[in-house]
């Protein structure tokens, strides 16, 4: 059974900065995707940033240019670097993992880990 383990949220002050990880745990190959989601109270699910196999990576464009994604392949573990936090990042942050393999994908879901911007 893979699972997903995520950490490092916490209670930051605006402009501040925190480091999400997300590992892979169990018997799994190299992940080929990564994403990092948030949803905040009363509202959906929303991709904030992710990685692709081949090094490519996307962001939101509330995020572009404060927040960071990264893989660690050796690892099977995923990274969100995230600056200049404002309030309105405040939200339950969830990584998730697509593996493919002869054509079918297995999608996996972190537990989810709450970061809260306020001074």
């Amino acid at each position: 059974q893979v699972q997903l383990v995520e950490s490092g949220g916490g209670l930051v002050q605006p402009g501040g900065s925190l480091r999400l990880s997300c590992a892979a745990s169990g018997s799994i190959s190299v992940i080929d995707w990564w994403g990092w989601y948030r949803q905040a109270p009363g509202t959906s699910r929303e991709l904030v940033a992710s990685s692709a196999f081949d090094g490519s990576t996307e962001y939101a464009d509330s995020v572009k240019g404060r927040f960071a994604i990264s893989r660690d392949n050796a690892k099977n573990t995923v990274y969100l670097q995230m600056n200049s936090l404002k309030p309105e990042d405040t939200a339950v942050y969830y990584c998730q993992a697509i593996k493919t393999v002869a054509a079918t994908a297995t999608r996996i879901w972190g537990q989810g880990t709450q970061v809260t911007v306020s001074s």
